[in-house]
């Protein structure tokens, strides 16, 4: 009986928030771990998380609040991670219960630095779970629009049916859309692909493009996504479905994109390190764009954007010079 089961949320970040609220809705109690201890202190006065989408009020007698990340994952047989993959390795490290017999689901939409895997493969190579325990939660869907209650769309990626349905009927409302798919590698790679082409875009309107180039560089980039994708996890799949196309667009164009934000910074001329400073929270495209070009020198797909953006956030090169060049490359 689907009832029965109990979700942790392991993060303390707007999709760990926005993940969280849609969770409350159909469950009477959740459990989420967040290191910060303040925060947990705060919303259990307060209602609401006090550093990320702070207008999500809590019913605070369904939450299971822990800085404890064994407590979480003890209590719970679907685990919902939300952490920026940079951090990923270091709070798993501080496990000392086992993962085997639980139900893993990642939100995170990033690689893992310490082994330069998608999350997935990183809980199937490096804490051997199964790939039928393993999913994907993605979009289109920024966390803000969840937490004001517009319409959002997610896919749930698994490769067994029922539990990519367990996990959608509870996140599933009012407000919130969901699908399933069995294409886990692909849509894992694209929530990470479209990171890199939406750090791109903010480059773009940074050092002036307008709308024109800006929807040459989106078409491009879902066909740039495509080849990557082939290359890496070759199955039928429709690129321009919205786990794909749809969550290319709203992280290329939506004022709600840290990637974007990110890369219009690095466009007006700031550092990569006064950047990161300025926006106080991570862009996992920055991570993704050094992962995804190494990756590629193995498969050899053509990648003009992600070159571009490695050059420009790791090689040290001039954006201005490096976009005047990518546009010679792009139809």
């Amino acid at each position: 009986m689907t009832e029965n089961i109990k979700f942790a949320v392991i993060g303390g970040g707007s999709w760990a928030t926005a993940i969280a609220k849609m969770l409350c809705v159909n469950l009477s109690e959740v459990s989420w771990y967040m290191r910060n201890e303040a925060a947990i202190e705060h919303i259990k006065t307060y209602k609401h998380n006090p550093n990320y989408l702070s207008s999500v009020e809590f019913d605070v007698k369904k939450l299971k609040l822990t800085s404890d990340i064994n407590e979480a994952v003890g209590y719970a047989d679907y685990i919902i991670f939300a952490i920026p993959s940079a951090f990923l390795d270091a709070e798993l490290e501080k496990l000392t219960v086992s993962l085997k017999d639980k139900i893993i689901f990642s939100a995170i939409k990033g690689i893992v630095p310490e082994t330069s895997l998608i999350v997935g493969e990183h809980f199937h190579v490096k804490y051997d779970i199964p790939y039928y325990n393993i999913g994907v939660i993605t979009g289109p869907c920024h966390a803000e629009e969840v937490a004001m209650e517009r319409l959002s769309y997610l896919t749930i990626a698994c490769g067994d049916d029922e539990k990519a349905k367990i996990v959608a009927k509870n996140l599933s409302g009012n407000y919130i859309k969901t699908k399933i798919t069995d294409d886990i590698i692909g849509t894992e790679y694209a929530a990470m692909l479209k990171n890199i082409y939406a750090i791109a875009a903010g480059m773009a309107h940074g050092l002036g493009y307008g709308d024109n180039f800006q929807s040459v560089l989106m078409s491009n980039g879902i066909r740039e996504m495509k080849k990557f994708i082939k290359k890496v996890h070759k199955m039928k799949r429709n690129i321009n479905d919205s786990a794909y196309l749809g969550d290319l667009l709203v992280t290329g164009y939506s004022v709600f994109s840290r990637n974007r934000m990110f890369g219009n910074m690095i466009g007006k001329g700031y550092t990569v390190k006064s950047a990161m400073m300025e926006m106080s929270m991570v862009a996992e495209g920055y991570y993704a764009a050094k992962s995804a070009y190494k990756l590629n020198q193995a498969y050899g797909a053509k990648t003009p954007i992600i070159d571009a953006v490695y050059e420009i956030l790791y090689g040290g090169k001039d954006a201005k010079t490096v976009f005047k060049a990518l546009t010679d490359k792009l139809d």
